[in-house]
């Protein structure tokens, strides 16, 4: 290494400080700036060049400094030097939620999926209570496995988890979906890490859970299965060309202007928007709610659209499928179900979308299945008048025929959110504040520790456990400050600010192990949709390595905005030996 001034140094750093901070900006857009192999396209390298520029220009310092100004041995744009920045920005993002997790437990949330290339990736999700008391569920790798079988993935977790330092006996959770592959009951994923730690248990996806349970519904009523049939193919006759879609908005904008004309809308900026159908997802059937909205928005643009296809489309087929449809939307079988689904949609998607919260904790979930329930057997008892005087109203209004008819639905989420789903459950809605601490119960709370956490309380601290227990019921649940929490993480955090968990250290403990139970897989499908945003069709030949290091700086660029300037440069020093001084 050649000696060099105190002047030079300063330069070095600056131009690397200069590139980091390229680096970082291009990565938290999701722009995989660097190519698949060591060298750089024209429109990546573009980018990078480009926003150099931009910095240049706005720093005179910056400017004397790099791009032509600086010497050719060290201008530190090169694709080699990018993906160095990257790979410490991802190492360094790692090595925070690995010092998050310290040596607490954890759970890991696991799912996989194929990236454009059609190359299965799996996405590793850790869930953890932070030392301030919050769910933090934290994106951590991203793994091209081989296969999907369970063995497969136990052995890429397990090295995962190895290179970071993580016991895989801290494990106390694990979240996947229901495919056999992950909850298998003797060969499945969470079967072979309870092999290793028998405590680590397993929670099927909630927001999966109610997917299955809405498809069984639409399976089981064969007019629900019909009508949604029916959705898809009315959708697609007056959706199928541009000119058609052009047909219903300006249907719409007629309509809209007539309403307003009457009085039975009012106008304002940014009231009554056009719109248009929006089309049901084959796997989220949160987007069926929608579907049927926007139809019923649009009910009478749509009858309109196809009347004019059933009149001059130019084609027997497109007349024939547009008369098909009309009399479908025009039945009243078809307009009661678009009435009920819209009910019993509008309540389930309320439930999916706090499933899907990031952090959610499982008590609360299980709450919200409760109310969500209660919500349906209301709807059934007591809101079928009402639904029927809504159905009549509707079907007067386009002036469609109202039979006689008596039905009744079969309700399909007790199948799959049973009330005793698991004893763990049920022992641990005993810590639950709701209500003012009604559930609260010394022995189900002991009960609790002593079956399901053994390893993790000494025999004298089950004994000290019902004691402190005690004391909580006096002090804690008469206390002013811990009045109106709403769930067992509103109830950590309170106890981390008013410094009760130290005092309460036992019952501390055991609030962060229910808390590290996962409820969804949401975070991971994130992470896939992300994966979407940096992988695309014109970038699918990026490595593993980069596409993983990409992904973590992209999806917790939170943490990464935090991280010291001169730290980064600090270690992209010592990642290897450097011919210039730094």
């Amino acid at each position: 290494m050649n000696a060099q001034s105190s002047e030079q140094i300063l330069n070095n750093r600056l131009r690397v400080k200069t590139s980091i901070d390229v680096v970082q900006w291009l990565a938290f857009q999701g722009c995989a700036f660097r190519g698949h192999d060591e060298t750089l396209d024209s429109k990546n390298r573009g980018n990078f060049l480009e926003m150099l520029k931009v910095l240049a220009s706005y720093n005179d310092k910056v400017g004397k400094l790099v791009l032509e100004n600086a010497p050719k041995s060290s201008k530190y744009t090169s694709p080699q030097i990018q993906k160095e920045i990257l790979e410490v920005l991802a190492k360094k993002v790692r090595n925070k939620i690995r010092e998050d997790v310290g040596d607490s437990r954890f759970c890991i949330i696991v799912d996989e999926a194929r990236d454009e290339s059609k190359m299965e990736q799996m996405a590793i999700i850790l869930r953890f209570v932070d030392v301030d008391g919050f769910i933090q569920e934290r994106f951590f790798d991203l793994v091209h496995v081989k296969d999907t079988s369970a063995l497969t993935l136990k052995n890429e977790i397990s090295a995962v988890l190895s290179r970071h330092c993580l016991d895989i006996q801290n494990i106390c959770g694990q979240g996947y979906d229901g495919t056999s592959n992950m909850c298998g009951e003797w060969n499945g994923l969470q079967a072979l890490f309870l092999k290793d730690c028998p405590y680590a248990y397993y929670v099927h996806c909630f927001a999966h859970r109610l997917q299955l349970a809405l498809v069984a519904a639409s399976r089981e009523v064969v007019f629900v299965h019909e009508f949604f049939s029916n959705l898809n193919f009315i959708i697609n006759v007056v959706g199928a060309s541009c000119k058609h879609h052009d047909e219903l908005q300006a249907a719409q904008a007629t309509h809209i202007a007539h309403m307003i004309a009457i009085d039975e809308l009012e106008s304002g900026k940014g009231a009554n928007q056009i719109g248009t159908i929006k089309r049901a997802g084959d796997s989220r059937w949160g987007s069926h709610f929608y579907s049927i909205c926007s139809l019923l928005r649009m009910f009478e643009a749509t009858c309109s659209v196809l009347e004019t296809i059933i009149k001059e489309g130019f084609t027997y087929s497109q007349r024939g499928d547009a008369n098909a449809a009309y009399k479908m939307i025009t039945s009243f079988q078809f307009i009661f179900i678009l009435h009920l689904m819209k009910e019993i949609m509008g309540i389930t998607d309320v439930l999916c979308q706090v499933l899907q919260q990031k952090s959610q904790d499982i008590l609360n979930a299980m709450n919200m299945v409760s109310t969500t329930k209660g919500l349906i057997q209301k709807l059934r008892n007591e809101g079928w008048e009402n639904l029927l005087e809504n159905v009549v109203s509707f079907s007067k209004k386009f002036d469609i025929d109202i039979p006689e008819l008596s039905s009744r639905y079969i309700q399909e989420l007790d199948n799959k959110f049973g009330e005793g789903t698991t004893k763990l459950l049920t022992l641990s809605s005993a810590l639950d504040p709701n209500d003012g601490y009604k559930s609260f119960n010394i022995d189900d709370i002991c009960c609790l520790a002593e079956e399901y956490y053994p390893l993790d309380f000494s025999e004298n601290e089950k004994i000290n456990l019902r004691f402190q227990l005690k004391h909580f019921e006096v002090d804690v649940l008469s206390n002013p400050k811990f009045q109106d929490l709403r769930s067992i993480a509103d109830l950590c955090r309170k106890l981390v600010e008013t410094e009760k968990s130290k005092i309460y250290y036992l019952i501390y403990r055991l609030i962060r192990l229910i808390l590290t139970l996962p409820v969804s897989t949401a975070t991971s499908e994130r992470a896939f949709s992300a994966m979407k945003i940096v992988k695309t069709r014109l970038r699918n030949k990026i490595e593993d390595e980069f596409l993983a290091n990409n992904l973590v700086v992209y999806i917790e660029r939170e943490i990464v905005k935090n991280f010291d300037l001169d730290s980064i440069l600090d270690d992209f020093v010592c990642l290897k030996e450097r011919k210039l001084q730094f």
